[in-house]
């Protein structure tokens, strides 16, 4: 599987925010911030890395999906995919 170029340049363009969400975040903990205030950055950061994640994992989908040769196929992948979810989401 490999990215198209919209996808591959959404996910980065969203890594490279979480990048900057984590350093802003280590920057609120070296600075001494509150705890609370840094775990409402913690929690913003980890969802957006979950968008990535789920972003990422559509995209797989939709490559396999178009891939397959027929709907059995098609089935399977789906199958695999969710079982992936399950165990990485």
């Amino acid at each position: 599987m490999t990215f198209d170029d919209d996808n591959r340049k959404a996910i980065i363009t969203r890594l490279k925010r979480v990048e900057g969400q984590v350093r802003g975040i280590q920057a609120m903990i070296d600075g001494g911030a509150d705890c609370e205030k840094v775990a409402q950055q913690l929690a913003a950061a980890r969802k957006a890395l979950d968008k990535a994640f789920y972003e990422m994992m559509a995209c797989a989908m939709r490559a396999q999906m178009d891939a397959a040769p027929d709907l059995a196929s098609a089935q399977a992948v789906a199958g695999q995919m969710t079982r992936m979810l399950a165990r990485l989401g």
